[in-house]
């Protein structure tokens, strides 16, 4: 299980983002002259089997426009630069325990897009945001497939105006798991053009202070 240090990080997750967000196809921030105010409203981690990537959907809300909107942010943390993902950097940071720790867009991160396969088919355990060793019974994953069981390898990644669309390569064959940028609670109509496989849904806090859940991820063939 992975362990949440407590520490600093140099400069902060939001300080990253704040940065990053903006150029982002799915940001509905005000545009240009107003920075995004990020702060934490929910989330969860997932573990790396092999211990060395750190894994954490982060949900973020913005108030610099008319409205709070909620992001998710799939980050993996790494201790060295992930080979060919240069456009996927959000930046790196100095961790008081790790050291220096290259922080990447998840959905471009062959571990993390591999452990939310996973999830999806009920063979990951969430973790909660910011406890070590402790699961996360809010978060749930369900799968309508039954077919054979094993990992998924990126194909090709694309943003749009809701979605990061991620094409997988899977045992079932290939797949669209796609990471869902604006959060919005549920019930949501499956309106999509491909059947519903798959789907992960957990929490996050709304600008009044209420819980609200919804879709995180969703799989279509």
């Amino acid at each position: 299980m992975a362990v949440v240090h407590r520490t600093t990080m140099t400069p902060g997750k939001l300080e990253l983002l704040a940065a990053w967000l903006p150029g982002r196809p799915w940001y509905r921030g005000p545009g240009t002259g107003t920075a995004p105010q990020p702060a934490r409203a929910g989330g969860f981690r997932l573990d790396d089997p092999r211990g060395e990537v750190g894994i954490e959907f982060m949900a973020v809300s913005d108030g610099a426009g008319d409205r709070q909107v909620t992001y998710l942010v799939p980050l993996t943390y790494r201790g060295a630069p992930l080979d060919g993902a240069e456009r996927a950097l959000i930046g790196t940071s100095e961790h008081g325990v790790l050291g220096r720790r290259w922080i990447y867009d998840g959905t471009h991160d062959p571990v993390l897009v591999e452990r939310l396969y996973a999830l999806v088919r009920g063979e990951a355990v969430p973790q909660a945001q910011s406890e070590s060793d402790t699961p996360d019974p809010t978060v749930a994953g369900w799968s309508a497939q039954t077919g054979p069981s094993g990992p998924a390898s990126i194909l090709t990644v694309s943003d749009g105006p809701d979605t990061t669309d991620v094409l997988v390569r899977t045992p079932a064959g290939e797949l669209t798991l796609s990471v869902r940028r604006v959060l919005r609670p549920a019930p949501e109509p499956d309106g999509g053009a491909a059947p519903l496989l798959g789907h992960v849904t957990a929490e996050w806090t709304l600008a009044d202070g209420t819980r609200a859940r919804g879709r995180y991820a969703e799989i279509r063939a």
